[in-house]
């Protein structure tokens, strides 16, 4: 990764985690809490792919297993924002940008609810039955509306953010690719072997310009005289 990459999703981790843990955690509602750092994630592998998105989703679960009041086991929430990351990487499209918001949407709603199973199941794995006593449905239901509201005011600041600061390399290279790099290919072609061709080809070679010439010279001369020999007989008539 990039150090503006690894700079501005540091900093945007840590200031989700924050938000999440002094200020969301504390608003009592029910069923699930509304996960900024999951929709942080989220906007970074939008933008940066899915092996930065991995990577990120990683660093940011790990944060969040140690950042007090955690209570589960280290590595748990790690693991599946990892996957999480990756996962939503992988929808990044070629060109670089989503055409609509639409794709975004579906990609929240879906890791809303991945998020919350796979953090149920890998609790179940490691012995962790609070899923159970709190109620699966109930959580995956609050999980993805609490998600979906807070995504409109999350995912497209984080996403704005992460371009700014670091700009897609294949929109670069597409432009560019189009102005000094095929003005450089043209140039090399023209100043290669093309000059040497455009200079062989401005050399004549040797008797081709006399005998254009008298060639020339003859046809003249014919023409010449035939338009005489029409006057002469136009004066005879």
């Amino acid at each position: 990764m990039r150090f503006n990459r690894i700079l501005i999703s540091t900093t945007l981790v840590i200031v989700a985690l924050v938000l999440q843990v002094s200020v969301l955690a504390r608003l009592q509602l029910p069923g699930a809490t509304p996960d900024l750092l999951l929709l942080t994630v989220l906007g970074l592998a939008l933008v940066y792919g899915h092996t930065s998105g991995a990577i990120i989703g990683f660093g940011a679960g790990l944060l969040a297993d140690l950042a007090p009041p955690a209570d589960h086991a280290v590595g748990r929430y790690a693991l599946v924002l990892c996957v999480i990351g990756y996962a939503a990487g992988l929808t990044k499209p070629e060109s670089g940008q989503h055409r609509s918001a639409t794709a975004p949407m579906v990609v929240v709603a879906v890791a809303a609810v991945s998020s919350t199973l796979l953090y149920a199941g890998v609790g179940a794995l490691v012995g962790d039955t609070a899923a159970r006593h709190v109620g699966i449905v109930g959580l995956l239901l609050t999980a993805t509306l609490y998600d979906l509201l807070l995504a409109p005011f999350t995912v497209p600041v984080v996403m704005a953010i992460a371009r700014r600061a670091d700009p897609d390399p294949l929109s670069e290279t597409t432009s560019g690719g189009t102005g000094a790099g095929g003005d450089n290919a043209i140039g090399w072609i023209s100043g290669g072997s093309g000059g040497k061709l455009a200079r062989g080809g401005m050399k004549p070679r040797r008797g081709s310009g006399l005998v254009g010439a008298r060639g020339g010279g003859m046809l003249s001369r014919a023409t010449s005289k035939t338009s005489v020999g029409r006057i002469k007989d136009v004066k005879r008539l």
